[in-house]
């Protein structure tokens, strides 16, 4: 189901100092699936004999089960994960780490990222995306499938507002918003009651972001989506025809990436302009620190 055959990560530091993840890929068949490079950068503290210590920790993981980990971004340690199956995406919250892939792989780690414990999810589908918002892991993938937890261990299957791949997901705004195949948006204010939303396109829509108060969403073709609610979305103007496959934002701007090298950029959302990127290879994610 993968969508490349190979990739090679490279980490480019370009301007407005934002971090792209970069993968230089050669194509699978059609899109149906994409490489997604989940980490994310979060400030953890642990107590020990009434010592108190606050630490940052990066965790990647990817394909073959891989999970690496990095107190500074420079130094990587690879870490034990139990499986061979495709992570694809990774998140943080209560104290735990959480990352999801194939076959409804689920794994969690409450000790900085070093020890992984696979946990059952209840399904053998593909969990694309996972995000914690509202005291609670969301996790999200093919058919259309939802799947909570309060701790990370126990996973309880929701009932789903469309039975279409949703590919990310994204809380914010007292929302979670969740994204994928056929232009299906989302949305629920607890991860359990969920609703479609009237997007105007049947493009995949891979990356969510929400900043200046607006959800934006990019996909294929260019797509981009905005919305000041989660509920209503417009369309805007991207000015390429290139898959779009990530959004972040930082320092009041937002940039998103996509295949072919592509970067835009916008300070709205709405407005959005061209930058060179240096290469033709796909950008798979993007990301400010």
């Amino acid at each position: 189901m993968r969508y490349f055959q190979y990739k090679t990560i490279v980490i480019i530091v370009l301007f407005l100092e934002v971090i792209l993840i970069a993968g230089g890929c050669s194509k699978k068949n059609d899109a149906e699936k994409y490489e997604k490079y989940g980490n994310t950068n979060n400030d953890t503290t642990t107590s020990s004999n009434d010592t108190t210590t606050s630490s940052k920790l990066s965790v990647s993981v990817g394909d073959g089960g891989t999970i690496i980990t990095s107190s500074d971004g420079t130094s990587w340690t690879s870490r034990t994960s139990g499986t061979t199956n495709y992570l694809w995406d990774v998140t943080y919250g209560n104290n735990t780490f959480v990352t999801v892939g194939n076959s409804g792989i689920i794994l969690s780690s409450s000790d900085n990222g070093i020890t992984w414990t696979s946990r059952t999810s209840g399904t053998t589908n593909h969990l694309f995306g996972v995000i914690y918002g509202n005291s609670k892991f969301v996790t999200v993938g093919k058919g259309g499938k939802i799947f909570t937890s309060s701790d990370g261990t126990t996973w309880t299957s929701r009932t789903s507002a469309t039975a279409y791949n949703l590919m990310g997901i994204t809380y914010a705004n007292s929302k979670f918003v969740a994204g994928g195949y056929n232009g299906n948006i989302i949305t629920s204010s607890d991860g359990t009651s969920w609703d479609n939303r009237t997007t105007g396109t049947l493009n995949i829509l891979y990356g969510i972001t929400f900043a200046n108060s607006t959800f934006v969403v990019v996909g294929n073709t260019g797509n981009i989506l905005t919305s000041s609610d989660g509920t209503s979305w417009d369309n805007k103007t991207s000015g390429t025809t290139k898959h779009l496959k990530g959004v972040t934002y930082g320092t009041n701007t937002f940039v998103t990436v996509g295949n072919s090298g592509e970067i835009l950029t916008s300070s709205d959302g709405t407005s959005w302009s061209s930058r060179t990127s240096g290469t033709s290879e796909h950008l798979m994610g993007v990301t400010y620190g």
